[in-house]
């Protein structure tokens, strides 16, 4: 089943296209990676789904719901992790928490059973009667998503969740991503500038310049647009470059820097007589993003 169906979306500023008529589909209990550049478009993309941007063209499907014609229904099965954040500075952990519920309209009661799995999991108690504006970035960004995921949403959109986090932060985040996915069959649409995040996506969208440029799992798109890379360690001879001959490479130091796009393997078994000490390095999602788009995602 679908959680979200886009199709021929596009928003357009006056002269400006944010989104060029773009289309994707993320299955029920996915791991969504959106990439792009800032200025790509993915926050635009994320306020059209989310309903609080109205789209200039195309079709939205959030499960069985349009956009555009059942927003109220489409909010109640979605959750949201803005870039910013919309908590009160002066308010309480608790205070901006019981608030949100109140939002959703739920109870104290049901506050309270709502909170009771993130308590520990997202170390809340030590920050529950501290006010917002005191808590360091990664204390903020908890309670951001423990806001979001308040409705109990099937849906769960994160713009960038552990932009300047430290490691542990990150950590925790990821702990309760994972445990919606793995448990809960929760769908998750992220947005991130650490392409490490990316791993465990089940697909990946690339967007620049309001357009997809690529779509894929991330096996699909590094097999496709990165190169691996054989490192031979050895000395410099023109007799050993002619083993290499007719491939991208570099020489430095002590080793040749290959470049393989496609099976090494064939071509390590016809020289294993000549290549011994050696060792390969696969391309990664920064080299997929950076070949595709000429820019390093920063």
């Amino acid at each position: 089943m679908n959680a979200i169906t886009v199709s021929d979306l596009s928003k357009e500023y006056k002269e400006h296209l944010a989104l060029d008529h773009i289309s994707f589909e993320v299955k029920e209990g996915e791991l969504f990676a959106y990439l792009g550049e800032n200025g790509a478009g993915k926050s635009t993309t994320i306020n059209i789904l989310s309903t609080v941007l109205k789209k200039s063209g195309g079709s939205v499907k959030v499960f069985d719901y349009e956009l555009g014609k059942e927003d109220d229904e489409i909010r109640d099965a979605i959750g949201i992790v803005f870039q910013n954040s919309v908590l009160d500075n002066k308010l309480t952990v608790k205070e901006n928490l019981y608030t949100r519920g109140a939002y959703y309209g739920l109870s104290g009661r049901q506050v309270d059973e709502r909170l009771v799995p993130f308590m520990r999991s997202f170390e809340l108690s030590e920050i529950w009667n501290r006010k917002y504006e005191t808590l360091s970035g990664g204390q903020r960004r908890r309670v951001d998503i423990v806001r979001a995921l308040l409705n109990d949403p099937k849906i769960l959109f994160l713009d960038e969740p552990t932009t300047g986090l430290d490691p542990k932060s990150r950590k925790i985040v990821w702990d309760h991503i994972n445990y919606l996915r793995r448990e809960k069959n929760r769908t998750i649409f992220l947005t991130t500038h650490y392409m490490e995040e990316t791993r465990d996506a089940d697909q990946v969208v690339i967007l620049d310049q309001g357009k997809i440029i690529a779509k894929g799992t991330p096996a699909e798109l590094k097999s496709k647009y990165a190169h691996t890379r054989l490192i031979w360690y050895t000395d410099r001879s023109g007799e050993r470059e002619e083993v290499i001959n007719g491939y991208e490479f570099t020489y430095d130091s002590d080793h040749y820097n290959v470049m393989f796009q496609g099976n090494i393997t064939d071509f390590l078994y016809q020289n294993k007589s000549r290549i011994t000490d050696y060792e390969i390095v696969k391309g990664s999602m920064d080299d997929v993003f950076l070949n595709l788009t000429g820019k390093e995602l920063v």
